[in-house]
């Protein structure tokens, strides 16, 4: 809601307030499996959003907020059986924005 709603909107599908405002569309967050024939590619998203937080990603007309995943670290399984530490607020976003999806996803990859 702080910081993703005014250009992605609050369904995610890049119809924020500001979205016609800006040079490129916000992408539609409910399509990502969709766009990846119904896999719900979690590393991926996850590695996205910490790119953005560490403005690593830099994307015309997509800012970069600082301190956005920085919180408290808990154990991530990689799905090859390596833990690791990742902020908590990252699960907690990938693991909302995959409640967006439509339609949901049909496979995993952690």
């Amino acid at each position: 809601m702080e910081n993703c709603v005014s250009c992605h909107g609050s369904t995610g599908q890049g119809d924020g307030p500001v979205a016609t405002s800006l040079s490129t569309k916000p992408a539609d967050l409910t399509k990502i499996a969709a766009r990846r024939d119904g896999v719900w590619p979690m590393l991926e998203i996850m590695s996205i959003l910490d790119g953005y937080s560490r403005n690593t990603l830099p994307r015309e007309d997509m800012p970069v907020f600082e301190n956005f995943l920085d919180n408290e670290m808990v154990e991530f399984d990689t799905g090859n059986g390596v833990n690791m530490l990742v902020p908590a607020k990252l699960i907690d976003i990938v693991n909302f924005l995959e409640t967006l999806q439509d339609p949901a996803p049909t496979a995993y990859v952690p």
